[in-house]
């Protein structure tokens, strides 16, 4: 078993919804975590597919909710973005971006296999200076309120079990295995080096 807590970074696209819900429930189960998003700015639903609401990583969870309060109250609460907004102000101030974080973990999560990519790509363009190694596993969710609580779950079980294994870079590819055949989703894993 790890000496250290295992520090865990969730990553998706916005770091609004799925990496934000597995941030609350692991951060509830005593985990060191933090959650991002790889995209250049921040998306979230807007009054049409092609009409999303798109912020800058420095805008506030808090500004994001007043600014969907003022454009249409009824849809926002309708859609559960207000919700999902003021979960997320509970938990941190604002979405943090993945690239901009030089700090060090020992699991990296992502919710897609395109945020999956862009983090691996992050992580091999670095200097390698510690040659700590960390694990990136992709578990894929859907970007629905739904999936991402189920995804939640998932995820925080599997670091459960991460964190009690007696050998982690021995075991976990034996453990992944055992997660896609219970979940019946597809997981992807890379070990990268600080």
């Amino acid at each position: 078993m790890p000496a250290h807590p295992l520090r865990v970074a969730v990553v998706c696209s916005s770091n609004q919804n799925r990496s934000m819900e597995a941030h609350n429930i692991l951060s509830k189960r005593g985990f060191d975590v933090r959650s991002f998003g790889t995209g250049t700015h921040v998306k979230l639903p807007g009054p049409a597919p092609d009409k999303p609401n798109i912020y800058d990583f420095k805008t506030t969870y808090e500004q994001m909710y007043n600014d969907l309060v003022r454009k249409d109250k009824e849809l926002y609460t309708q859609n559960g973005i207000l919700h999902m907004l003021d979960r997320n102000k509970r938990i941190k101030s604002r979405p943090e971006r993945f690239q901009s974080c030089k700090d060090q973990f020992d699991l990296v999560i992502t919710c897609e296999e395109r945020v999956y990519d862009q983090v691996l790509e992050d992580l091999n363009s670095r200097e390698q200076e510690t040659f700590q190694p960390v694990h990136v596993i992709n578990v894929d969710i859907q970007d629905n309120h739904e999936e991402a609580t189920l995804g939640a779950f998932l995820i925080c079980e599997l670091c459960q079990c991460i964190q009690h294994t007696d050998d982690m870079e021995n075991e976990i590819d034996e453990l992944l295995q055992e997660f896609e055949d219970k979940s019946h989703r597809p997981f992807l894993h890379t070990v990268c080096f600080y």
